[in-house]
């Protein structure tokens, strides 16, 4: 079954649109992706959203999932819920990252099957794809080659849920669809100093440096590294896009398509925050990855496009981040 024969059937087995009165079951709908999705869905009139704390369901216990299910019986579920963080805390916590991410993505999908909802999406991260992936990275390069071992475990357990939808799609030809998403920002990112990515890191370093008077900000590297950045808004859209329009075996990508490099990332997060200090450049650090970009030609050809320019969503974020994310200075 190729994707190309059976894009739309989703959406005349199963449309997502139509009915707004639909149970939509969003796991993680606190984090970054999942409660950007729930702002999405509450603005197109879902009415009947389920939700649940940590506190309230935890996706690792396999029975309360399949009571969840059972009592709750969704008819469709994004699972946006997992265990995140940088090259620190995947080095750090190696077997929490891949048996939280197995335990959680196998209880759900599972559940979801048995208990008939109509369509489910997963979501991925473009951190699963090779280390040597070409660029920019298609969706076929997945296993193709080894990963960057910093965050092997982690990818292992996303690609398991990737090609645990296929095999519920082909054994039980079930709507099982999953989105692989570039880097993301907004609301609701994580600031943590030691456990953020770059963005909200450098976002957060400029901000106290302005605060405290400080006179500059010292960042690793050379600034010459590419990368891509979606506004978390913008895959929300995606997201409800792929619910409506898409029902392939083929996970598919979902990036803006642009490049910045650091040092252009860095320059444009100083004058949003407005410090007036200077940048300097510590080369003696290491880069990364010299470039990580994802071709999104497949969706971006089914009609779906960005639309929050990286400047605007840098304004969105530091504005929620100065209202919600400061604590103890």
């Amino acid at each position: 079954m190729g994707s190309s024969d059976c894009q739309h059937s989703g959406s005349e087995s199963s449309p997502f649109l139509s009915d707004k009165s639909a149970k939509v079951f969003v796991a993680g709908h606190r984090g970054l992706v999942g409660s950007a999705i729930v702002r999405k869905l509450q603005s197109l009139g879902f009415a009947n959203l389920v939700l649940r704390t940590h506190s309230e369901l935890d996706l690792t216990r396999q029975a309360d999932v399949e009571s969840f299910f059972a009592a709750e019986k969704p008819d469709f579920v994004i699972l946006a819920a997992a265990k995140v963080g940088g090259i620190h805390a995947n080095n750090t916590y190696p077997a929490d990252f891949i048996a939280i991410n197995l335990q959680i993505q196998t209880n759900v999908i599972d559940s979801a099957y048995k208990h008939g909802v109509k369509k489910l999406l997963f979501l991925g991260s473009s951190c699963i794809y090779p280390k040597l992936a070409p660029q920019p990275i298609p969706e076929d390069a997945l296993l193709t080659g080894p990963l960057e071992p910093t965050n092997e475990w982690y990818a292992v357990a996303k690609i398991a849920g990737i090609k645990m939808c296929q095999g519920y799609r082909i054994q039980y030809s079930w709507d099982a669809i999953s989105g692989m998403p570039t880097n993301l920002y907004g609301p609701n990112d994580n600031f943590h100093p030691e456990n953020s990515h770059v963005l909200p890191a450098l976002m957060r370093r400029f901000h106290e440096a302005k605060v405290n008077g400080d006179k500059e900000v010292v960042v690793w590297g050379t600034g010459s590294p590419l990368r891509e950045f979606l506004h978390v808004d913008d895959l929300a859209d995606a997201v409800v896009f792929m619910m409506e329009e898409y029902s392939g075996l083929e996970h598919l990508n979902v990036g803006s398509g642009k490049e910045v490099t650091i040092k252009e990332l860095a320059e444009l997060v100083k004058e949003v925050v407005g410090f007036e200090g200077e940048l300097v450049w510590d080369s003696s650090k290491p880069d990364g990855t010299p470039r990580k970009l994802m071709d999104s030609s497949k969706l971006l050809g089914m009609g779906w496009k960005p639309k929050v320019s990286l400047r605007e969503g840098l304004v969105d974020t530091y504005k929620w981040y100065t209202a919600n994310a400061i604590t103890k200075q």
